[in-house]
């Protein structure tokens, strides 16, 4: 089913020396004005495994905190995706959410983005971490975040009780699809709750079967009836589910093209995409991008940022094709 994947673009560096590392990025920061070539030769070439080993080196040698420092040093962009790329996996993925919520207004596409592409095991690994940072559920601060359909969705997303296995039951394949059909195409008004139950908790193989399933019952797509049975948020979470159990990469090459196509670049968008996926699928991301707009993610970067925190994307994105 899956296709092969070619992973990401940030690899391990060999040879390397954290102690080494951070004496450089003290250098690099001490005295008058920064030098962000210098801290971008560094981090940007090391993984985030590597990065947490600079940052306690950092602390033995140097004796202070290499987070505060590059805080205090570094500016904009620059600053969002560097911190970024110092902080653990899990814990990004939850101050992106928490910073998602809190404050005014909610940004509805990054707890979509997050809660739609990360498996069950991440999803836990996400609400525990959250706990513990914030002292509140990640549940209920959806909850009090959002409304409706939209944030049942998200619950139920967030509930990480995705099955993980493969085994196909052809039956309950032709059962959801009628479901899905029932609920959708078929009613004035839909059934929401069906395509909560379907599309948040059966594995990824079954629900491939059934969006087949789900077209040859109804002559079209499952994205084409959410879009015209469903709206808003609502509508965009449902779409990203079956977006990302179809084509994780793609889906992720759509959020970075859509992050810089016309006016202004959402840079939060392109900065979490690019350093969160990094090490995961950022080839495959590439590749998507490439087939899907004709045009190299890498030259698209290019074309649409300036600045130093382009540097470090390029680097992420790893190479022009």
């Amino acid at each position: 089913m899956a296709m092969a994947t070619k992973g990401g673009t940030i690899k391990a560096a060999s040879g390397f020396n954290a102690s080494e590392d951070a004496q450089n990025l003290r250098k690099a920061m001490k005295g008058i004005g920064t030098d962000e070539d210098a801290i971008i030769s560094i981090l940007a070439h090391r993984n985030t495994a590597q990065r947490q080993e600079i940052r306690s080196a950092y602390k033995s040698t140097v004796g202070r905190d290499l987070m505060d420092d590059l805080k205090s040093e570094l500016s904009g962009n620059f600053e969002k995706v560097i911190l970024g790329m110092m902080t653990p996996t899990v814990l990004y993925d939850v101050q992106e959410l928490q910073k998602a919520m809190k404050g005014a207004g909610t940004n509805e596409g990054c707890l979509i983005e997050i809660l739609a592409s990360r498996s069950p095991e991440e999803i836990n690994r996400i609400k525990n971490t959250y706990l513990l940072q914030y002292g509140n559920s990640l549940e209920d601060d959806i909850r009090s975040d959002t409304s409706l359909m939209f944030q049942r969705v998200l619950v139920s997303l967030c509930s990480g009780g995705r099955d993980v296995g493969n085994y196909l039951d052809d039956a309950l394949v032709k059962k959801d699809a009628q479901d899905l059909y029932e609920a959708g195409e078929k009613r004035w008004g839909t059934d929401e709750e069906k395509f909560l139950t379907i599309l948040c908790a059966r594995n990824q193989n079954h629900l491939l079967h059934v969006f087949d399933e789900y077209k040859r019952i109804s002559k079209k797509d499952i994205e084409e009836s959410i879009k015209s049975e469903t709206s808003g948020s609502f509508e965009d979470a449902l779409l990203a589910i079956v977006k990302c159990l179809r084509n994780k990469p793609a889906y992720f090459a759509e959020r970075l093209y859509k992050s810089m196509k016309g006016l202004g670049t959402d840079d939060d968008t392109l900065i979490r995409v690019m350093v969160s996926r990094a090490e995961i699928d950022m080839l495959d991301i590439r590749s998507n991008f490439k087939r899907t707009y004709g045009k190299s993610l890498y030259s698209f970067i290019k074309g649409d940022t300036s600045g130093d925190y382009k540097k470090v994307l390029l680097i992420l994105c790893g190479g022009e094709d």
